[in-house]
Parts: C-alpha cells; sequence; structure tokens
C-alpha cells in the first residue's frame, strides 16, 4: 500500500544495471528508467534474464544503490525486457532528485499501476528451456522437437532464424507431468531472423492457469537453459502431424 501512494513520473534516464543474471553470469549494461517513484522504477531494455527476487545493483549520477526485482515482462523487442524493481530498505533512492526536479517543475504524477506491462499478457512469461513439439500441415512428416525461449499459460517464444509468418496456424504439444497435451495455436509476431511468438488458441482457461501453475512451481527450473540469444536453430523444417 504505501507504494501505490508514491508519486510517480514518466522519465527517460540511462542507468547501468550490473549483478548475475538467471544464468548465473554476471553483467553490466545500460537500460533504461521509464517510470520512476521514491521506492522503485520500470526498467526498459534488459537485455539479460532476471528471475523475481533477484537483487541487483544500479548505477546512476555518480551513486550506486541496490534494487530487488519485482516483476518481468518480456517487451517483444528482440527479447528485451521491461523490468520493475524497489529499492532495498536501508539503499539510497538514486533518482530521488530527478523526482524533486519534476514535483518543482509542476508535472502531474502519472497513475501507479504496477506492474504497467501486466497488462499486456495474461500470464508472466518465464524464461526456462520448455519442450515443445511444432506441427505444420502444409510442410508434411514428422512435427519438429524444440525447446522454448520463454512460455507462459497462454503462449511462448521459440528461436529461430527462419520464422514463419505472422497469423500462421501451427498445432503444439507439450507435456505436463509426462501427460501430452495437444493444443491449435497461432504465430502472433515475427522477428526475422530471431524468433516468432506463438499464442496457444486452443487451450481453455481452466488448462492455460494449469500449465501457469505447473511451470511456476519450478517443475521445469531444474532443466539447465539451453536455449539463448546465441543458440538458435540452424533450420526451421516444420513436418505435419495431427494433433
Amino acid at each position: 500500500m504505501r507504494n501505490k501512494r508514491q508519486p510517480r513520473f514518466n522519465v527517460d534516464l540511462s542507468i547501468r544495471v550490473f549483478g548475475i543474471d538467471a544464468d548465473g553470469r554476471p553483467f553490466s549494461q545500460i537500460a533504461h528508467a521509464r517510470n520512476i517513484s521514491g521506492h522503485g522504477a520500470k526498467l526498459s531494455g534488459v537485455e539479460k534474464r532476471l528471475r523475481l527476487g533477484d537483487i541487483i545493483g544500479m548505477h546512476f549520477g555518480g551513486k550506486k544503490t541496490r534494487c530487488q526485482v519485482i516483476w518481468v515482462v518480456d517487451a517483444g523487442l528482440k527479447q528485451k525486457l521491461d523490468v520493475g524493481v524497489k529499492v532495498v530498505p536501508g539503499q539510497p533512492c538514486l533518482w530521488q532528485e530527478e523526482i524533486e526536479a519534476q514535483k518543482t517543475a509542476g508535472v502531474e504524477p502519472v497513475p501507479s499501476r504496477e506492474p504497467e506491462a501486466q497488462e499486456k499478457r495474461k500470464f508472466a512469461r518465464h524464461r526456462i528451456p520448455f519442450s515443445i513439439e511444432l506441427h505444420n500441415d502444409e510442410s508434411g512428416g514428422a512435427p519438429m522437437s524444440t525447446n522454448t525461449a520463454d512460455i507462459a499459460g497462454n503462449g511462448c517464444y521459440v528461436e529461430t532464424r527462419m520464422p514463419l509468418p505472422v497469423n500462421k496456424i501451427l498445432g503444439i504439444t507439450f507435456w505436463m507431468n509426462a501427460e501430452a497435451v495437444h493444443t491449435a495455436a497461432i504465430v502472433r509476431t515475427c522477428d526475422g531472423g530471431v524468433g516468432m511468438g506463438i499464442e496457444f488458441t486452443g487451450l481453455d482457461e481452466a488448462t492455460q492457469n494449469q500449465l501457469q501453475r505447473y511451470l511456476e512451481t519450478g517443475a521445469v527450473e531444474s532443466a539447465p537453459f539451453a536455449a539463448g540469444p546465441e543458440r538458435v536453430p540452424t533450420s526451421v523444417f516444420f513436418l505435419s502431424s495431427k494433433t
């Protein structure tokens, strides 16, 4: 409740973000704070996978602080992320002077909707290598097995140099607790040379919720993350199979 009463302002601040990513590798990059309050910020352009609860460092205006990741959303721009962070108690707020400058200038605070990007997706995405099969009835033959780059209860992202066009209809098979689940699907986004976003159109709400819970319980987190920006299939020839 305390965070919701904090005035929030839309800005564009270049901030260095650093720490350990979800793959256990150190990283350091420039991200952009797009929305700030005295307790946290929305970051855009984050390139590394982060997990909820991760503590990351931030450097701005000659000062450093530590923040906790409280939400992560795939922004759909070549796998970059929008990330919500809150300042760790006892740590300084690096952008407090910018907040005071906004107030002094008479800038009207924006409504607090945290996370703002959650409205774009029904379910939070999990960046894990979840095994699926893709079926394309136009090509004939066996389905193609691959891993997702990220997945949620209503869709996934598959990295490939040869993504299918938007609105392409597919069949998807995946497994929950050793039980095969089949669904119709459609390509919603196509990033040339990078990958494609797929929506599961044949899953009812109960099955979507079941899949989301399965992902969130960490049932697949024990598998090493095999997919990443540097690893994509060398070809994509989809073969048909009835679902």
